[in-house]
């Protein structure tokens, strides 16, 4: 039976838009409405039937038939006008059928069109207070469920009755996503590149905006931060893009309702040690690296009073780098703006020009800069910034630098390391590169904040070992193999599972206590020459692998995806080292599908 249906008098609302029609025991039903606004109300409503819907059956009469629904409802617009052909005046709706597998990303439904010719359906009257409504199958409609990053949004390109592409989206948030709406709105009215919002639901929480294609310019720079070669046409779009930041954040502030920032409406120290903690707690506390939180609370303290030292007197986009620009019409557009607010003009600087992956050489990044302030100066910005002295504009950059840094580096902890997205895995590497270049670069740094730079040459010690790869879709189960010295300590386990085993390689000849040997490793081959012809440690080795093997065997069934195996001597130079080798070799071949990630301890120090 059909049961719930309403009408909506927001015109305004929904044009374009669609909702869902739930069916218990069967595949999603949905209506959709385009150009609401020239009948004046969308209907929308909840059909329940226990039959399963054949994915084939599209007419009106065939769905109507598998629903067992014998009472539809007939209607017009409110001005009652209809078309010769019987059709409401305006768009006709579409009501079509999708399957469950269209939640999952980069699935596309495409249904048959059919235009049977217009016929009432039956009719009941007075159930809805005299509303009457008439439904029509008439036409083809695509839905393709976009891939998802780090955002919890829902987003799907569909397209309408007449091929015209949308991009709806579906956010978690009522205020997040009212913040948007109203920020995109805002900036469209003033000529700003960002895409127009179609429609709003009335609980803002689904909404339709303009289609921007699939160009990110974190693409369209693919081939020069992966090859360091970049071509004109690359350079001259990122300066095009970064003039269009000095707009967005200058004229975008001008009569901005603050007041609809998400979740904060200005930049300020309570924002400032959110994202400081978020690098404390999200990212350092999980690399398994010793610190004293005093001295770092000093350096935090530090930081801030110098970031705060900066007037907020323009839009901070927050989230300003190459994944966040479209590439539209040759032309940069920007998303994902609704964590803006009102800020300094660095921290935008900071956040594109050292994004962890883009790989911008220095070069570029003053050139880009250069661009960047010309711009102001023809927009007639003027502040303590544009009339600073070029090195004392760079260190304050450069600190909004480190800002930013710490900052990703917690939301990568969080993406990557917590909730093993590899992407974000993917980019930490980069991020501690950029780490170690600022204070290498800057004297000053190292003075101001003595423990992060500590913590900068720890973390570059430790990158290999932290950005590890998440398991593949043929594999769960990664084998940490490591090598250590017994003298330091036995090694940590990060992934909190506390098993697996230490093999102590001790009982094994020695080639350290030979001076030809004290400065070469396990990984060179005279060492490996020496351990073999001796023998002692391959039969050490077959013990090794019968443990080894079972224990494997027995977490892949049992589908388990860590194991850690460590061997230990008294340096961590030779034997170790060997061991740890050898037993990747071993592993590697014998079970192909599993990853093996071997780490010498003592080698990275």
């Amino acid at each position: 039976m059909l049961k719930n249906f309403v009408s909506s008098k927001k015109s305004s609302t929904f044009a374009a838009g669609f909702q869902k029609l739930e069916c218990s025991g069967s595949p999603e039903i949905l209506i959709f409405g385009e150009s609401v606004a020239q009948y004046g109300a969308l209907y929308k409503g909840i059909a329940r039937s226990r039959a399963s819907v054949n994915a084939s059956a599209v007419s009106l009469a065939q769905l109507v038939e598998q629903l067992t629904l014998n009472q539809w409802v007939e209607g017009s617009s409110p001005s009652g006008d209809t078309k010769q052909n019987g059709l409401p005046n305006g768009s006709p709706f579409v009501l079509f059928q999708g399957l469950e597998e269209s939640r999952g990303g980069g699935a596309s439904f495409r249904f048959r069109k059919e235009r049977p010719p217009p016929r009432k359906v039956k009719k009941t009257k007075n159930i809805f207070g005299g509303l009457h409504f008439l439904l029509y199958l008439c036409t083809i409609f695509t839905i393709i469920c976009m891939k998802q990053s780090g955002s919890n949004r829902i987003y799907s390109r569909e397209a309408d009755p007449c091929g015209h592409t949308f991009i709806r989206v579906q956010g978690t948030s009522r205020t997040e996503n009212h913040a948007f709406i109203t920020m995109a709105r805002h900036f469209r009215a003033l000529n700003l590149p960002v895409p127009e919002i179609y429609t709003v639901s009335q609980d803002e929480m689904t909404y339709t905006q303009q289609d921007l294609g699939d160009t990110l310019l974190f693409d369209y720079i693919r081939s020069g931060r992966e090859s360091g070669d970049w071509t004109e046409e690359q350079i001259s779009m990122l300066e095009k893009t970064i003039r269009q930041l000095a707009h967005i954040q200058v004229e975008g502030a001008k009569e901005m309702d603050w007041s609809v920032c998400y979740p904060i409406p200005s930049f300020d120290k309570r924002s400032i040690f959110w994202d400081l903690n978020y690098f404390k707690y999200d990212f350092l506390k999980l690399v398994d690296i010793d610190f004293s939180e005093p001295e770092l609370e000093v350096d935090f303290e530090h930081l801030a009073e110098a970031l705060l030292s900066v007037p907020c007197d323009v839009f901070m986009y927050r989230d300003f780098q190459s994944r966040n620009v479209m590439i539209y019409k040759d032309e940069p557009y920007f998303i994902d703006f609704q964590g803006g607010r009102r800020g300094p003009i660095y921290y935008d600087l900071a956040s594109f020009l050292w994004q962890a992956k883009a790989n911008y050489p220095q070069s570029l990044r003053e050139q880009l800069l250069n661009a960047y302030f010309d711009e102001l100066e023809k927009i007639n910005y003027k502040s303590q910034i544009t009339t600073a002295l070029p090195i004392d504009r760079n260190h304050k950059l450069q600190t909004f630098v480190l800002f930013r840094t710490l900052q990703v580096l917690g939301a990568y902890g969080m993406r990557g390391l917590y909730e093993r997205k590899q992407h974000f895995i993917d980019s930490i590497p980069f991020a501690i590169k950029n780490l170690n270049e600022l204070f290498d670069n800057n004297t000053d740094l190292k003075a101001e904040f003595p423990l992060l730079y500590i913590l900068s040459t720890e973390l570059r010690k430790k990158c290999e070992r932290i950005a590890r790869p998440c398991p593949d879709a043929n594999s769960t189960l990664t084998v940490d193999i490591l090598s250590f010295s017994f003298k330091k300590g036995l090694p940590a386990d990060p992934s909190g599972n506390g098993g697996g085993y230490v093999f102590d390689c001790r009982s094994t000849h020695n080639p350290g206590k030979y001076d030809e040997y004290k400065q070469l490793t396990g990984l060179d081959q005279p060492v490996i020459d020496f351990l073999e012809s001796d023998g002692e440690i391959l039969t050490f080795l077959e013990h090794v692998y019968a443990l080894v093997d079972h224990h494997v065997e027995r977490f892949i069934e049992r589908g388990f995806t860590h194991l850690q195996i460590a061997f230990g001597c008294t340096g961590g130079q030779h034997r170790s080292v060997y061991s740890a080798e050898a037993t990747a070799k071993h592993l590697r071949a014998k079970y192909p599908g599993i990853n093996i990630c071997v780490t010498h301890r003592e080698q990275q120090k």
